[in-house]
């Protein structure tokens, strides 16, 4: 898969319980890695994103649980269904619980199903199902 010109790079405590949590419990594949940087280019149904084990580079401030404050990353997902019952069955709390959502979007609405959850770094995920769109009233 090649790279898109946007790609979060997140940077975690644990590498080896980020690397379970996106792919055993939310379903991300390994593009690539470098095992011996702690570092995977991951990707689900397009979307793309790179987790690093911090190593003293690039931190700008205090690295305090919850990371990414202040962002969510939006990913687009067929069906947010199975990823549901795979967080459940992992025993994941949700940080929202799945709703429907329309955000306005010139003289339409495009609409999501959407739940956040936090990774184990406290970063927010939102996951986001298309309901596509509709007319403004």
């Amino acid at each position: 898969m090649s790279n898109h010109p946007l790609v979060p790079e997140l940077l975690v405590n644990d590498f080896q319980r980020s690397l379970r949590f996106y792919t055993t419990v939310l379903g991300f594949v390994v593009d690539y890695d470098r095992p011996e940087s702690k570092f995977a280019m991951l990707s689900i149904e397009g979307s793309q994103i790179m987790i690093n084990e911090r190593n003293g580079s690039w931190e700008t401030g205090a690295f305090e649980y919850p990371l990414g404050r202040g962002i969510n990353l939006q990913i687009g997902i067929s069906t947010i269904a199975p990823l549901l019952i795979n967080l459940k069955n992992n025993n994941i709390v949700l940080y929202q619980e799945p709703e429907e959502v329309w955000y306005r979007k010139g003289n339409a609405e495009v609409g999501h199903l959407e739940f956040l959850v936090q990774d184990p770094d406290g970063y927010l995920l939102r996951f986001a199902q298309s309901l596509g769109e509709r007319e403004t009233v």
